[in-house]
C-alpha cells in the first residue's frame, strides 16, 4: 500500500455542495403542437427559405393558375384592372424641385413629351398588372432609334417567365433563377431568354442574354427577407376564386336540370297497389293550352326549382370580401357594387384602400421611376440644347417629386369647405391641397393668375364668370341617408 501510495499520490477527499436544483419552465403553444385534429391542416408547412420556397416550378405554376383565373373570371379581371387603374391612373407627372424655374420647366416638359411616345403610363399599368398575376413584373432600359425625340431610350416590358436561367440549380452560389448578385447580394446581371418558354416557334431554344443590372427594373414585393423573386399578390385567393366559379356553375347547373324536366308522373299507390302500367323514363311532347287526362293512380306534378338558393348572394359576397382582403381593397370597389354601402362606410373603408394606393406609388416611384429619370437625364445631358446649360451637369441628381392622379372626394362641397378652414388655419399648404388631386400648385396658380387677368381685360367679374351651381334632387342622400336639408 505504501508503494502504490508513492506511485499514485493521495488524493484528498473534498465535500462538494451541490446546487440547488432548479425547476425548468417549458413554455407551450397550442398553434406549435401537431396532433390528430390538426395533422393534415399543417401538413404542408415547411422550413424552407424565401427562395427555396419560391422555386422556379413553383413560380410557374402560380403564374400559370393566376393567369388562368385572371382570363376566365370576371371578378379576377376586374380586381386586378381596377387595381392598376387606381395605382397608375392617367400616369405619373414629374415635378421638379431646383432653385432655376426656367430648368424646371425644360425638364418636365422633355420628359412628359418622352414619357407620352414611349406610352410609359400604360407599360406601368401592364407591371401593375403583371405584378398581381405574375408576382413581378421586369423592364429593360433599351435603345430605341425610331422615337422622334433627341432621347431615344425606351423601356421593353419582359414577361418574368422569360427571366431563366437555362439548367439552373437551385445550389448554385449568389445566383437566383435569372438573377446574378455579388457577395453583398446586390443584383449584377440578368439572364434574359431570348424567346418566351410559351412560344409556339418552331425551334425552342435556351439560348438568354446577359443583361446588367443597371438597365433592368425588377418591380416585385419582398415578402421575406433575401427573397429575390415574386410571387402573385393574389396567390392566396386562387383558390377561392376557383370556388367562386364553382359555385356559380354548379347553381347553373342544378337550376338547368329542374328546367329540363317540365312536368313529372308520379302515383301514390304502393308497389303492388293498383295502377295504370306506364313504360318508365318515357317522356311525352306537351302542346300549348293543351289538357290531358292521368292514367289511372298516377299524378302530375312540376318540378320545384332549387337553386339560385336564398344563401347564394351571401356567399358570393363573403367569398369576395376574403378575395379582395389580400389586396387591401375594399368589398365595393372588388364587387363594382355599394348597394349595401352609406356615405360614412364608404369612405372608411376607402381610407385604408388609398393608402395601400399611396405606399404601392411611393414603391414604384423608388424602383420604377427614378431609375428612369436617372437614365433619361444621363442621356438628356449629352444632347446639346436640349436642356438648359445649368441642367447639363452629367450625373447629377436633382430634387424632384412625382404626381399621380387624385381622388375624387364623394361630397366636393364638404371637401372644399375643410380646404378653406385648413388653409385658414395654416394647417395646410396649397401645394399639398393641389397635391391630392394629383396637381401641381404652381401651373395652376399661373393658369389662374392668366384667367383673372383675361376676366379684368374683358371687364367680367368673379360672379359673371362662375359657373351656375347645379341643384341638388330632393332625393338625393348625403351622408347616412339624411337628405342636404337635414
Amino acid at each position: 500500500m505504501g508503494l502504490l501510495n508513492r506511485i499514485f499520490g493521495h488524493r484528498k477527499t473534498e465535500t462538494v455542495s451541490l446546487p440547488r436544483r432548479v425547476q425548468v419552465v417549458r413554455g407551450r403553444y397550442d398553434a406549435a403542437t401537431i396532433n390528430d385534429d390538426n395533422r393534415r391542416h399543417w401538413a404542408n408547412a415547411d422550413g424552407l427559405s424565401a427562395n427555396a420556397a419560391n422555386s422556379p416550378e413553383v413560380r410557374r405554376r402560380l403564374r400559370n393558375n393566376a393567369r388562368y383565373e385572371v382570363a376566365n373570371n370576371s371578378y379576377a379581371k376586374g380586381i386586378v384592372l381596377t387595381l392598376a387603374n387606381d395605382c397608375i391612373g392617367t400616369g405619373p407627372r414629374l415635378q421638379m424641385l431646383t432653385d432655376n424655374p426656367e430648368v424646371n420647366r425644360v425638364i418636365e416638359t422633355a420628359f412628359a413629351e418622352w414619357a407620352r411616345l414611349i406610352r410609359l403610363a400604360e407599360k406601368l399599368r401592364t407591371m401593375r398588372m403583371g405584378k398581381a398575376e405574375d408576382g413581378e413584373g421586369f423592364g429593360i432600359i433599351v435603345n430605341n432609334p425610331t422615337l422622334s425625340m433627341p432621347v431615344q431610350l425606351d423601356l421593353r416590358l419582359v414577361e418574368a417567365d422569360q427571366v431563366a436561367t437555362p439548367f439552373f440549380t437551385p445550389m448554385a452560389s449568389y445566383a437566383v433563377d435569372g438573377i446574378v448578385f455579388d457577395t453583398s447580394w446586390n443584383p449584377v446581371e440578368y439572364h434574359v431568354l431570348r424567346n418566351h418558354p410559351g412560344d409556339t416557334v418552331r425551334v425552342q431554344t435556351l439560348e438568354y442574354d446577359t443583361v446588367k443590372a443597371e438597365a433592368v427594373i425588377h418591380y416585385f414585393r419582398a415578402d421575406r427577407p433575401g427573397q429575390a423573386r415574386g410571387i402573385p399578390e393574389i396567390m392566396s385567393a386562387l383558390p377561392l376564386f376557383a370556388q367562386l366559379r364553382r359555385y356559380t356553375l354548379a347553381v347553373i347547373a342544378a337550376a338547368e336540370t329542374a328546367a329540363d324536366h317540365a312536368l313529372v308522373i308520379y302515383t301514390d299507390a304502393p308497389a303492388n297497389g293498383e295502377a295504370d302500367s306506364l313504360e318508365a323514363m318515357d317522356t311525352v311532347e306537351l302542346e300549348k293550352r293543351m289538357a290531358t287526362v292521368m292514367p289511372g293512380g298516377w299524378k302530375l306534378a312540376q318540378t320545384q326549382a332549387e337553386q339560385p338558393t336564398t344563401t347564394y348572394a351571401e356567399f358570393k359576397k363573403e367569398v369576395l370580401n376574403e378575395i379582395a382582403r389580400c389586396l387591401n381593397m375594399p368589398f365595393n370597389i372588388a364587387a363594382g357594387n355599394s348597394s349595401g354601402y352609406n356615405y360614412s362606410s364608404g369612405r372608411l373603408d376607402h381610407q385604408t384602400y388609398y393608402k395601400a394606393i399611396r405606399v404601392e406609388q411611393s414603391h414604384i416611384e423608388t424602383v420604377v421611376l427614378d431609375r428612369i429619370l436617372n437614365a433619361w437625364l444621363s442621356e438628356a445631358v449629352l444632347i446639346e440644347g436640349l436642356l438648359p446649360q445649368p441642367a447639363r451637369i452629367k450625373g447629377a441628381r436633382f430634387a424632384h417629386q412625382w404626381f399621380w392622379d387624385g381622388h375624387e372626394h364623394v361630397d366636393p362641397a364638404k371637401e372644399a369647405n375643410a380646404q378653406d378652414t385648413r388653409l385658414k388655419n395654416n394647417t395646410t399648404t396649397l401645394a399639398h391641397e393641389y397635391a391630392k388631386q394629383g396637381l401641381d400648385w404652381e401651373s395652376e396658380l399661373r393658369q389662374r393668375a392668366k384667367e383673372v387677368a383675361l376676366m379684368n381685360q374683358l371687364g367680367l367679374s368673379m360672379a359673371q364668370a362662375t359657373p351656375a351651381p347645379v341643384p341638388v334632387a330632393d332625393n338625393q342622400n348625403t351622408e347616412d341617408g339624411q337628405t342636404p336639408e337635414e
